[in-house]
C-alpha cells in the first residue's frame, strides 16, 4: 500500500531572526506552515515605514516570507539589500516592496502580504498577529512603565530594572482584533511553535494580542516553546532556560506549555568572548526547576554558528526536533521518557503512516 509522507501543520508564533531561522529548516518537512508574526516593531527602517506611511511595520513580515519563499538567487540579494547612502539609507528594499503592496491596497496590509507570498511563491501562509496599530508597553520592577519596542529591548540597561509584565495595546484605544484566519489555522494544526526570538519584544509581544494566548490554551494541538540559546542584554540578562518559559506562562497562566525544547550541548567558541563583551552569555539549563512544572523538556543540541559572527539556532536540528514532537503526538513511534526527553529519534524515512 502506497504511504504518505508526514507534513503536520504547523503554527509558528514569533518574529525577528529566531522565527525566520527556524522556518527556513522547517519547510523542508512540510509546506503547511503558518507564521504569525509581531507587529510590534517601531525602530529602525520598519520604524520610519511606520511613521511616515501609517502602516503596519514590514521587517518581520519580509524576513518570514523571504525564509519561506522560493526565490532566484537574484531575487533574493535583491529583497534583502539595504540602501547604504541617501534618504533611504538603512532601509530594506524587500521593506520597501512591501510598502508598494500596501499601498497597491489601499492600506489592507494583510493582504498586501498575501500579494506578496503569492509572488514570491512562499510556501505556506505569512500572516501579521493584528492589522490593528499597536504599541508594546513594558511593566518594570521597579514601577516604571516604558512605551515603544525599541525603548524596552534596553530597559534593562536604561533603566536598571527587569520587565515585570509585557502588554500589547491598540493606539486608538480600541481591541486588538487577530487576523481572521488565524484562528482556523490554530484549530486545524498538529503543532503550535513559539520563538526562538527575543522574549519579549518578539514572543510575548506576539503573545499579548487579544485572544491569541486563549485561542492556544484552547487548540488540540501541542504547544512548543524554543528556548534561546543565549540571554539578550537589556531584556533577560541573567535568565535560565526556565526563567524563559516561566516568564510565559506568567504571561499566559499555568498549563499554556506543553513541551520546551532547550540547547543540550555547552558552546566552545571563541565568539563567546565576543557575546560577554556585550554582556550577553549562554542561557544554562536548569532542568529540575522543570520537574513538576508540566513542560516536557525536550534537549537537543540544536546550537549553530552564522558565518563564524553570530550564534543563532542551527534551522535542520531543530526543524528535526519539532517533527519529532509532532511524530510523537500523532504516535508515530518516536519514544519520549516521562521528563519528555526524546530518547529515540527515527529516521525520517521511517517517519510513514
Amino acid at each position: 500500500m502506497k504511504t504518505e509522507k508526514f507534513q503536520p501543520k504547523v503554527v509558528a508564533i514569533g518574529g525577528g531572526t529566531g522565527l525566520s531561522t527556524m522556518l527556513r529548516g522547517l519547510k523542508a518537512y512540510t509546506p503547511n506552515i503558518t507564521a504569525v508574526v509581531t507587529v510590534a516593531d517601531d525602530g529602525g527602517g520598519s520604524g520610519q515605514l511606520r511613521d511616515e506611511l501609517k502602516m503596519l511595520p514590514p521587517g518581520d513580515i519580509r524576513n518570514c516570507i523571504l525564509a519561506l519563499a522560493e526565490t532566484e538567487p537574484i531575487m533574493d540579494k535583491l529583497l534583502r539589500y539595504r540602501f547604504d547612502a541617501g534618504s533611504l539609507k538603512g532601509q530594506s528594499f524587500g521593506n520597501l516592496f512591501l510598502a508598494a503592496m500596501n499601498g497597491i491596497y489601499d492600506g489592507d496590509f494583510v493582504a498586501a502580504v498575501k500579494s506578496v507570498s503569492d509572488v514570491l511563491k512562499v510556501t505556506g501562509t505569512v500572516l501579521p498577529v493584528t492589522d490593528s496599530d499597536v504599541e508594546l508597553v513594558a511593566y518594570l520592577e521597579s514601577g516604571k512603565t516604558v512605551v515603544g519596542e525599541s525603548s524596552i529591548g534596553k530597559s534593562v540597561t536604561d533603566f536598571d530594572s527587569s520587565i515585570r509584565k509585557i502588554e500589547l495595546r491598540a493606539k486608538n484605544g480600541g481591541d486588538i482584533q487577530l487576523v481572521p484566519d488565524i484562528r482556523e489555522k490554530i484549530s486545524e494544526a498538529d503543532i503550535i511553535t513559539i520563538g526562538p526570538g527575543s522574549l519579549y519584544t518578539s514572543i510575548l509581544s506576539t503573545l499579548a494580542a487579544d485572544d491569541l494566548a486563549r485561542e492556544l490554551k484552547a487548540a488540540a494541538a501541542p504547544v512548543v516553546y524554543i528556548n534561546n540559546i543565549m540571554t539578550q542584554h537589556g531584556e533577560t540578562d541573567g535568565y535560565t532556560a526556565f526563567d524563559h518559559a516561566a516568564a510565559i506562562t506568567e504571561h499566559t497562566g499555568e498549563g499554556f506549555l506543553d513541551y520546551c525544547i532547550v540547547n543540550s550541548r555547552r558552546l566552545d567558541t571563541p565568539l563567546l568572548k565576543k557575546y560577554a563583551e556585550e554582556e550577553s552569555e549562554e542561557v544554562i539549563l536548569d532542568e529540575e526547576r522543570f520537574l513538576g512544572s508540566g513542560i516536557k523538556l525536550v534537549k537537543r543540541n540544536i546550537a549553530g554558528l552564522i558565518d563564524n559572527r553570530y550564534i543563532r539556532h542551527d534551522p535542520e536540528a531543530l526543524a528535526e526536533a519539532i517533527m519529532d514532537i509532532a511524530s510523537f503526538e500523532c504516535r508515530r513511534g518516536v519514544s519520549v521518557s516521562e521528563e519528555g526527553v526524546v530518547l529515540y529519534k527515527p529516521d525520517r524515512k521511517n517517519k510513514r503512516k
